[in-house]
């Protein structure tokens, strides 16, 4: 039996290579969960609604697909993350899509090398894999890698009741934590509920062993899943957005 995980548990090395997000865990996948293989509707609708605009930071870009998708339109973008498994990924993405992106390894909550003022930030579903320290070390390095008046859009997974599927507790992130650990380097202007597409599907949930991901601390309950038109199952998280102090 597995035990409630957190993010600290997780070899993120491991789960881009496609092997198990947890040590000595049941729970497998053929790729990390939040690896849809394209952009993320909920950033798809924030660039064509016009808010992701001039050059762009995309702070734990992962594999790559929201940063091509926006380079793809014409915006400038930097993709970081600390994972150099997905930056070499994403790196291959861009190149089979035909566009330039530059992707930098490097540490988030520092962002040693980077050297750009960004002005809108992305980052889609980090900041709930971070710890509360280094929460607050993020607020504070996106800050000194931005540009006067910056834009933050955060997607990260949310505390409201979802019965179909919910990450554990110490993986979803209230309002008042956003506050807390941002509010001193933004100026937060919004926080709305949104959905969020995964990777998972029912028959990947069932494969899995729906009790070894509730052993996990994850909320998984089949009848009240929530999918999308492809079937894959949909989480809700919070769209956050803010400006730079």
């Amino acid at each position: 039996m597995t035990t409630e995980f957190t993010a600290e548990d997780i070899d993120f090395e491991s789960v881009y290579r496609g092997e198990s997000p947890l040590p000595d865990s049941a729970i497998t996948f053929d790729r990390a969960p939040w690896d849809i293989g394209e952009p993320q509707p909920a950033v798809v609708a924030a660039a064509e609604s016009g808010q992701l605009a001039g050059s762009v930071l995309d702070a734990g870009c992962g594999t790559g697909d929201n940063a091509i998708f926006l380079a793809g339109r014409g915006v400038s973008v930097l993709g970081v993350d600390g994972a150099a498994t997905a930056v070499d990924t994403a790196r291959d993405r861009a190149a089979q899509a035909g566009v330039e992106v530059e992707f930098r390894h490097t540490d988030v909550t520092t962002m040693d090398g980077v050297d750009r003022r960004s002005e809108t930030v992305l980052d889609s579903a980090l900041y709930h894999c971070l710890t509360g320290e280094q929460r607050s070390a993020y607020a504070a390095a996106l800050h000194a890698v931005t540009a006067p008046g910056a834009q933050l859009h955060l997607f990260c997974f949310a505390d409201v009741d979802d019965a179909g599927f919910r990450l554990p507790p110490s993986m979803t992130v209230s309002r008042a934590d956003l506050r807390a650990h941002l509010a001193e380097h933004w100026n937060i202007t919004g926080i709305e509920a949104t959905d969020y597409t995964t990777v998972l599907t029912r028959e990947l949930v069932e494969r899995a062993g729906p009790q070894n991901l509730r052993d996990a601390g994850m909320v998984i309950d089949l009848p009240a899943l929530r999918t999308d038109e492809r079937g894959r199952i949909l989480g809700r998280v919070w769209h956050l957005r803010a400006e730079r102090r």
